[in-house]
């Protein structure tokens, strides 16, 4: 490889070395990726295959939490991985993570469902989902920190976006192996065994990786710094007991990382989501949906990234946040007018009340899934929220029964905790569509992009991948930026995979227990809304502008 000094001077084009660095680490990081995402697509499945003892409502919820399970730990991994990746090295670090990450994965298609050996098939799913974020939260800041390390000045935004590529092609991959896997197969299969097959094919690429990271040598800045004696024997202690870095660590996780967080898992997780399980639109097409938009949005990660070595980190990771902030209620009703627009009819057209005493009515606020609602205003609105039906709750009086009207009229009402056919009878009358309406969408195979409400659909959520791709492109370069090479690992890794682990990671399960409480499709969007409005203040006050900054200081 190019040595630290013969980087510094060096001006053109990226060297064959530069893109085997970029290459080797954006490969490996693709693969980490694609391994975490293979859980969150096929939640709903894994969900009935490990949580099938609950109702479908608290196994989707702890299919999604099992999900979160593995960004909760993600700061803890970035604590070991990054204090080891500050006082061994950069390399070998993230070849550590790689194995943990794969061998977790090609587990989890292996593992026994529920109905097999009982209790101990989602205790041992999370503890997978556990060991991938511990290595996930030590893999970006290696990958990131490496390829910045190697970049010429000038052109770390640039050089570093093709890592920041990474998750969205992680995802990418994923998808398009479960959309292969599901057409050969056919979907009873594949929700039966099928699904294993994604997880179990991954041990290839994990072979792929670790042999293209075993050829990489060590990062010249890292080299450098160690052949002086200026490393750190205590990065923990000066990354976060020293209050002057530990300011730089929460202002870019409040100023920064926090907004691209919440802004990200909207633009991605999110959206599908609110289309497979708010919308009803069929998994098949949701994926393919999803993969257009990313395989159109990509490229604009390095766009920004290349964008903000000219102008500045700062403007565009707060303008993204800013618009989508601004943006999300328009977008998300749009894609709802061309994804389902007989629920969108509903919604305007049907006033549906559930009429209670107010102290016989709870709270439905419940993220964890832990909560059982027995009341019958709770579980009356609970499965209205379940059924995508908007709903109001007026006061009944005291000690009354619950009553539900569907435009004035009352409804039989019985326990409505698993199904209710006369309230599903009533507002399915009234014109809430059924399971499988012609008018949802729907993808006959994965080009049929030229319906028009179709191409509408995809051109909203690839607005949405454009501001994923404004807030996340240029943000490696930033983290690696704010800190000195002694602790950089260790001090970038920490906000980054709490902005992302927690901030975005419990924002499906958080926003979807929002619409539950609210009765409100759309509610769960002010949880990203208000996160990002908080990113943009705090940043255009505290967060400084790196892209001139020396990285070579220790």
């Amino acid at each position: 490889m190019s040595s630290y000094a013969a980087t510094q001077r060096r001006s053109g084009g990226m060297t064959k070395d530069e893109r085997f660095v970029i290459v080797a680490s954006s490969l490996g990081t693709v693969f980490e990726w694609y391994d975490f995402y293979l859980y969150g697509s096929l939640a709903a499945i894994i969900g009935a295959q490990f949580f099938s003892a609950y109702p479908p409502a608290t196994r989707d919820i702890f299919a999604l939490l099992a999900f979160a399970a593995g960004f909760l730990v993600r700061p803890f991994g970035a604590i070991v991985f990054g204090r080891i990746g500050d006082i061994v090295g950069r390399k070998y670090t993230f070849l550590v993570t790689i194995l943990i990450m794969g061998l977790s994965t090609f587990i989890v298609g292996l593992l026994p469902n529920a109905a097999t050996i009982g209790i101990a098939a989602p205790i041992i799913l999370i503890c997978l989902r556990l060991l991938q974020g511990l290595a996930l939260g030590g893999e970006y800041g290696g990958a990131a920190t490496y390829v910045a390390e190697h970049a010429p000045p000038g052109k770390r935004g640039y050089y570093t976006s093709f890592i920041q590529t990474t998750a969205t092609l992680g995802l990418f991959l994923s998808l398009i192996v479960i959309l292969v896997t599901r057409t050969v197969l056919g979907e009873p299969e594949f929700a039966a065994w099928g699904w294993r097959i994604p997880f179990l094919v991954s041990v290839a690429l994990l072979g792929v990786s670790v042999w293209i990271r075993l050829r990489l040598n060590e990062s010249p800045v890292f080299q450098k710094m160690k052949e002086e004696g200026k490393s750190s024997k205590a990065p923990l202690t000066e990354a976060f007991a020293n209050w002057g870095n530990a300011k730089i660590v929460l202002i870019a996780l409040f100023g920064g990382v926090m907004g691209q967080g919440v802004v990200w898992y909207t633009g991605q997780f999110y959206a599908l989501f609110f289309l497979q399980s708010i919308l009803k639109v069929d998994g098949y097409t949701s994926n393919l949906l999803i993969a257009w938009s990313l395989l159109l949005g990509t490229f604009f990660f390095i766009f920004f990234g290349w964008l903000s070595d000219k102008i500045g980190r700062k403007p565009i990771i707060l303008t993204g946040c800013a618009i989508a902030a601004l943006s999300f209620f328009p977008i998300f009703k749009a894609i709802t007018t061309n994804a389902n627009p007989a629920l969108e009819r509903a919604i305007e057209t049907v006033k549906v009340e559930v009429v209670s005493d107010p102290a016989l009515c709870g709270d439905l606020f419940n993220p964890v899934g832990t909560r059982v609602f027995t009341a019958p205003c709770d579980t009356a609105r609970a499965y209205l929220s379940q059924s995508s039906v908007k709903y109001s709750t007026a006061k009944g009086p005291a000690g009354s029964g619950v009553k539900v009207l569907v435009n004035g009229a009352e409804v039989p009402y019985v326990d409505a905790k698993t199904s209710n056919p006369a309230v599903l009878a009533a507002i399915q009358a009234a014109g809430y569509p059924k399971a499988g309406n012609a008018e949802i969408i729907k993808m006959a195979h994965p080009f049929d992009v030229f319906q028009p409400r179709i191409a509408a659909t995809i051109g909203l959520l690839f607005v949405l991948v454009l501001f994923v791709t404004m807030v996340y492109g240029p943000i490696a370069a930033m983290l690696v930026e704010l800190f000195p090479t002694r602790i950089r690992y260790t001090s970038m890794s920490l906000p980054y995979h709490i902005g992302n682990g927690w901030f975005g990671g419990l924002l499906p399960a958080t926003a979807f227990a929002i619409v539950a409480s609210t009765g409100d499709i759309y509610a769960g969007l002010w949880y990203p809304i208000i996160f990002a409005s908080i990113t943009v203040v705090i940043g255009l006050i505290f967060l400084p502008e790196t892209k001139n900054v020396d990285i070579s200081r220790n």
